[in-house]
């Protein structure tokens, strides 16, 4: 049984069309998965929708073979799947401890709280080191960082990120993606919607090209990256008649 199964979705939003037209996937334990695809294909909404923010029309969510249908966002985020949104929603009038306090407000052992804050600063030593400093006066990484560091704070089995490279500079987004790496390695499920997608299929175990609000294709990433189909339509860089990259 995979530990998160999205079955046949048709999601939109209000009265305007649908956006997932069918979707379907399976997230295995312990993997790693990137979704690409064109503008409007889905994927944020995707998201939306395992997370409780958005209802699906038709369909279901299940995780850990219990369907999520009916709970509310936090009841999804207590039983383990937390989202980690593009817009960086920080509370930017505190500082990075309290911040990271506020990512575990459903736990109500504040020493236990305090335990895995100590264990983000172990992941991310700027934020010990800035630990006293407002969240609005950190650069875009280093809000990043705190975004994965509140997250790390439930401890949760699956971690989804929008965009996290969105508007930061080629160096800053490999530190993201290499302190994604080290969630990795902590056992947590990632699934992330990047808009750099060659980076995000680097990252990941296993791609998901999602089109017309379905999952056109799928597989491990180096297959995706190689495929010269997908490489010319979804990664930006047309395969010359030779085989070689122009």
């Amino acid at each position: 049984m995979a530990l998160l199964e999205i079955d046949d979705i048709v999601a939109g939003y209000g009265i305007g069309p649908d956006i997932l037209t069918g979707l379907s996937l399976k997230i295995e334990a312990d993997k790693s998965y990137c979704i690409i695809g064109p503008n409007g294909a889905g994927k944020s909404t995707l998201l939306k929708v395992v997370c409780g923010l958005l209802k699906p029309r038709r369909g279901g969510v299940t995780f850990e073979g219990q369907a999520l249908s009916g709970l509310r966002t936090d009841e999804i985020l207590h039983r383990g799947i937390c989202f980690v949104p593009q817009d960086r929603s920080l509370f930017p009038d505190m500082t990075i401890r309290e911040n990271l306090r506020m990512g575990g407000y459903i736990l109500k052992d504040r020493t236990e709280v305090d335990r895995r804050i100590e264990g983000v600063y172990g992941m991310f030593p700027i934020l010990k080191e800035r630990n006293s400093q407002l969240a609005k006066t950190l650069s875009g990484g280093q809000q990043q960082m705190l975004l994965l560091g509140r997250a790390m704070v439930l401890r949760p089995k699956i971690i989804m990120l929008d965009e996290p490279s969105l508007g930061l500079a080629p160096i800053v987004s490999r530190q993201i993606f290499d302190s994604m790496n080290q969630l990795k390695s902590a056992g947590i499920t990632i699934i992330v919607v990047e808009q750099n997608a060659r980076m995000g299929l680097q990252f990941a175990d296993w791609g998901c090209v999602l089109d017309l609000g379905k999952a056109m294709f799928e597989g491990p990433s180096a297959t995706i990256l190689n495929d010269p189909r997908i490489e010319e339509l979804y990664l930006g860089r047309k395969r010359s008649r030779t085989g070689t990259n122009g």
